[in-house]
């Protein structure tokens, strides 16, 4: 509670990268970090936080290669610094402008071919991974931004470099000014109140250092962003009639019949419905729910690395004839990963009559992403279990409402008494996982890793025998 307590300091109203980049996932964290509050930790965000302050370092290093000791200067630059500069390139720069302050990775300085038309300076920002998002692109508007008050005229390009082979990304930064200076504003607003922002859950809460003290928070306030599926429109428009939690919500539920001549009718999720199932701690089914059913059942679970689309492990558990089998298939590297795809395919088609069940879209994603890294000869086994896969969230969300703030796969597992080997084993910790394996080859943790993919596969089958067992048996609202 008292890391949300108003301030009766100033707080500073210097904006960083660090600031601004905390703002653009969350204004609760941008106003925590203000104050110098420190979260519980993270173990993910800190992994993070080390791979970028290494792949920073190792980036001037590689920039500064070849570059005489007179034409690199590193350390604070000013205006008069930067008019007077006759170095090509400067390196973890310090600048302030007005309320504005950041640290340049790098900055370029390209004397002009015309003569009495100054140097062009141009921001460059280290990024560790290989895919790139809006916010990569605002940072490096923010440093843009920050040169060109501190120069006295405009910075319209920067560069970025990121990922494992050092890509180089030129940005017109002028597009993003806007924008950017929008932000700025609210930042520089949330930053000149003494009480904290709305607390607001959202998908960057996972790898926060301040992650269990505002979910604490949100638990205690029955706070509607506790509802994943809830939007932030569906949330505002609730706030203006009055409804701040998930207990108020849960009283507004009507349900709605769907007109007999509708040819596809909409299947909405209900927050009100995912309310009063907490509410009451009860399971609705709204609607029919139907699963496919067949001789084998291969329960599927992918584990992946994001930034790379690697995915190198493939886990199946396999029920046929009342007989479990799980089986593995693990890639040391990324060009096993093919290889590890032909077992599990061959091993599946194998079966007669078979379905295989997965949890949201990302094994059917990773299936046609690798089919293209198959021989052709191998496609049309890979096309037979893409035909014959059932996503069982996409079952879940217009029909089954479980007492549970999301439909995630192991927030509905716990729910129905499943224990995993690690219970605070999350999706990110398992890329932490892999990446602390690829450079060791600790032994334990691929034992960690293939038990945590065994458990999502387990698991899964724990849902679905649940709810092939008590479809038509649990409260009902059979209205369509």
């Amino acid at each position: 509670a008292l890391l949300f307590a108003e301030s009766s300091t100033v707080v500073s109203m210097t904006i960083t990268p660090h600031l601004f980049e905390a703002y653009l996932k969350c204004p609760t964290k941008c106003f925590l970090r203000s104050l110098g509050k420190t979260g519980a930790g993270n173990a993910y965000a800190d992994w993070v936080c080390v791979q970028n302050t290494s792949y920073q370092r190792d980036g001037i290093r590689h920039l500064t290669e070849g570059v005489a000791n007179d034409e690199w200067v590193t350390g604070p630059l000013g205006t008069r610094e930067l008019k007077s500069a006759k170095w090509r390139l400067a390196t973890e720069s310090r600048m302030c402008a007005q309320d504005l302050e950041c640290t340049l990775h790098a900055v370029e300085r390209v004397p002009s071919d015309t003569p009495g038309k100054p140097a062009q300076f141009i921001p460059t920002r280290f990024i560790s991974t290989n895919k790139l998002g809006w916010h990569h692109k605002l940072l490096l508007a923010f440093d843009a931004l920050v040169l060109s008050e501190v120069l006295g005229r405009k910075v319209d390009l920067g560069k970025i470099i990121h990922g494992d082979d050092r890509a180089a990304l030129r940005v017109k930064t002028d597009p993003l000014d806007s924008n950017l200076r929008k932000i700025i504003a609210k930042i520089a607003t949330l930053l000149s109140c003494q009480a904290p922002p709305d607390l607001v859950l959202n998908r960057h809460c996972a790898e926060c250092e301040f992650q269990k003290q505002c979910r604490q928070k949100a638990v205690e306030d029955d706070d509607l962003s506790l509802l994943a599926g809830i939007s932030e429109d569906e949330r505002a428009r609730h706030r203006a009639k009055g409804i701040f939690t998930v207990r108020q919500l849960s009283y507004t539920f009507r349900p709605r019949k769907t007109p007999k001549r509708a040819k596809n009718p909409a299947r909405p999720r209900y927050p009100a419905l995912q309310a009063l199932a907490i509410r009451e701690n009860t399971i609705y089914i709204h609607g029919s729910v139907t699963l496919p059913d067949s001789k084998a059942q291969v329960y599927l679970d992918i584990e992946g690395i994001p930034d790379n689309d690697s995915y190198y492990l493939v886990g199946a558990l396999i029920v046929s004839e009342g007989q479990e089998t799980f089986q593995w298939f693990w890639a040391d590297q990324k060009s096993e990963e093919p290889e590890s795809f032909c077992r599990f395919a061959e091993a599946v088609c194998q079966l007669d009559d078979f379905r295989v069940l997965h949890f949201g879209d990302y094994e059917i994603v990773a299936l046609r992403r690798m089919k293209a890294r198959l021989p052709e000869s191998l496609h049309p086994r890979i096309d037979a279990i893409l035909e014959r896969a059932t996503n069982v969230l996409s079952v879940i969300h217009p029909h089954l409402y479980f007492p549970t703030y999301s439909n995630g796969l192991k927030d509905i597992g716990r729910f129905l008494g499943f224990q995993r080997a690690d219970e605070d084993a999350t999706g990110l910790q398992s890329i932490l996982w892999r990446k602390t394996w690829n450079e060791n080859r600790d032994p334990d943790i691929r034992a960690r890793l293939l038990q945590y993919n065994q458990d999502d596969c387990r698991e899964l089958k724990r849902i679905v025998d649940f709810i092939r067992r008590v479809t038509g048996e649990c409260p009902v609202d059979r209205r369509k």
